[in-house]
């Protein structure tokens, strides 16, 4: 045969024979140590997310609780102004120089005479004896 023949066989030979090509794929180890490292990251990260959300809470809550303060002090003020009004309010209404018009004018009374009117004195309770004096049982 000549070489142009041996050629062409060569080269339909190399077409004939099927090759092997494996598509399968490549199924990878677990890298233990490479897992740990990454779920101990994972942790770490969450843990410090709670931290942190932990501390926001927190300065939220004082800010919140620092506005309710300032809320009830003016609440307290402004109750403490009503309440002086209306002790004003009681003194000016049980003073004698307006009961004294009133009982005279609307009620028709009449002041009593100097011989009419009693007086009656308070006894004040003497103080309590020494405790020498006490005699013990």
């Amino acid at each position: 045969m000549s070489s142009k023949g041996t050629r062409q066989m060569a080269e339909s030979f190399e077409y004939a024979v099927k090759k092997d090509v494996r598509n399968n794929p490549i199924v990878r180890e677990v890298d233990e140590a490479r897992q740990r490292e990454l779920w101990k990251s994972v942790g770490i990260a969450g843990l410090l997310v709670l931290v942190l959300l932990f501390s926001a809470w927190q300065h939220f809550e004082l800010l919140r609780h620092g506005y309710r303060l300032e809320e009830l002090q003016k609440e307290r003020a402004s109750e403490q102004g009503v309440a002086r009004r209306l002790r004003l309010e009681i003194e000016s209404l049980k003073s004698p120089g307006r009961i004294e018009p009133l009982a005279l004018g609307k009620l028709h009374l009449v002041a009593p005479t100097r011989d009419e009117a009693i007086v009656i004195e308070r006894v004040l309770p003497s103080d309590p004896p020494a405790k020498t004096v006490v005699a013990s049982r």
